[in-house]
């Protein structure tokens, strides 16, 4: 297979910040998590027109910040993810190994995701 390559823009989003707690023990998805994983999909949609792969995948992740403040690795690609299930990928289960990567760009801060 051809190496496939998306860019979404803007600022890699922490798990942190996806959920607030609800009643009891429930937790729901805010609104700025919604739209950030709304406007993923469509970044997507726009740059893979084929159906969704079904194959086993390996990928390559490049975390483009825009500031050099503490950020883990493992808490900015949930959402991204997520937002590739049913449009790039059938689900993210299917990634068998990815390979994350940290950079900062404060003029174009992004996510990179290769296949």
């Amino acid at each position: 297979m051809k190496p496939i390559k998306i860019i979404l823009q803007g600022s890699p989003i922490s798990n942190n910040s996806l959920y607030k707690r609800g009643r009891g023990n429930s937790f729901y998805m805010t609104k700025e998590a919604k739209a950030s994983k709304e406007s993923y999909q469509w970044q997507i949609k726009s740059q893979w027109g084929l159906k969704p792969l079904k194959e086993i995948l390996i990928i390559g992740v490049k975390l483009y910040f825009k500031d050099k403040r503490k950020h883990d690795w493992d808490n900015y690609m949930k959402i991204a993810s997520d937002a590739c299930n049913g449009i790039l990928w059938k689900d993210d289960e299917q990634v068998i190994k990815a390979t994350i990567q940290k950079y900062y760009d404060p003029k174009n801060p992004r996510i990179e995701i290769t296949i």
